[in-house]
């Protein structure tokens, strides 16, 4: 069983800042896809980022230009910057793991950890 922990999310105010961490085990990163998710009430779960095995990285629209992923594969550790955020953004954030092909469906990721909330008050 493949664990993905997701951590660093919290309370935070319009135009404030977070950044998210998955951590997975060491292998996760040389063979596979990563990406965010995120899952707000009554809405469906929906891509945020992500970045594959080779780096190349993508981000949904609404959240380009104010979003960064990435990762360091010594501590093995997956991030999610977020900037600017928005009262939108609000909702549980997961981190995810797979063949990332295609990289905007769910269904290329395998592995999901447990998520982490993000709040946005305006």
């Amino acid at each position: 069983q493949v664990q993905l922990v997701e951590s660093g999310g919290g309370s935070v105010q319009a135009g404030g800042s977070l950044k998210l961490s998955c951590t997975a085990p060491g292998y996760i990163f040389s063979s596979c896809g990563m990406a965010w998710y995120r899952h707000a009430p009554g809405k469906e779960r929906d891509f945020v980022s992500s970045i594959a095995i080779n780096g190349t990285t993508r981000y949904a629209g609404s959240v380009k230009g104010r979003f960064t992923i990435s990762q360091d594969t010594a501590k093995n550790t997956l991030y999610l910057q977020m900037n600017s955020l928005r009262h939108e953004d609000s909702a549980m954030y997961y981190c995810a793991a797979g063949r990332g092909i295609p990289w905007y469906s769910s269904y290329a990721y395998a592995y999901w950890g447990q998520g982490t909330q993000v709040t946005v008050s305006s």
